[in-house]
């Protein structure tokens, strides 16, 4: 699995660490939303970054209180056909104000990577051959939106009101 950021490959700082894994005495960590819970006060007390990954069915308001802990958000899709993850990135960006990264894991496709920047998701885990290449395809194939985003591009309507003045 490649690491895309800022539309390069980049190494993942992040140990992920699932429910029953070991966790490292130091170093940036990625939990799961079981293990931030249950252990909390000692993932606040060792040194490191740390990240959360929240499952589709887990909605970013269960971590709104605590998002100044975290460097990274990870947003889990588990099929394509799940789209909770833009809405969750969406209110992680509009609603509660995150700045941090969020990052889009699990059945990440290059068809949608488009929609997954224009929702407020500037990281992904993909799978291909060509990560950089695929990921510029990807997001390159779009010049105007008729929709506003969290990316802050104007709309078709927007654009066409620009025009006609």
């Amino acid at each position: 699995m490649a690491l895309i950021k800022g539309g390069r490959m980049s190494l993942d700082p992040f140990h992920s660490v699932g429910a029953e894994g070991e966790l490292p005495a130091d170093g940036d960590v990625l939990v799961t939303l079981a293990r931030w819970q249950a252990q909390r006060e000692e993932l606040l007390g060792r040194p490191g970054r740390l990240g959360v990954k929240l499952a589709s069915d887990q909605p970013p308001a269960l971590i709104a209180s605590d998002l100044g802990h975290f460097a990274l958000v990870a947003l889990e899709f588990p099929a394509f056909r799940d789209g909770r993850a833009y809405s969750y990135a969406r209110l992680l960006r509009e609603q509660f104000g995150y700045t941090g990264e969020i990052r889009a894991v699990g059945d990440v496709l290059l068809e949608q990577l488009h929609f997954m920047v224009r929702a407020g998701f500037d990281a992904f885990e993909l799978d291909s051959a060509d990560p950089e290449a695929d990921f510029a395809t990807a997001v390159g194939e779009f010049s105007v939106w008729y929709q506003p985003a969290t990316d802050d591009r104007p709309s078709a309507l927007e654009l066409r009101h620009r025009h006609d003045r």
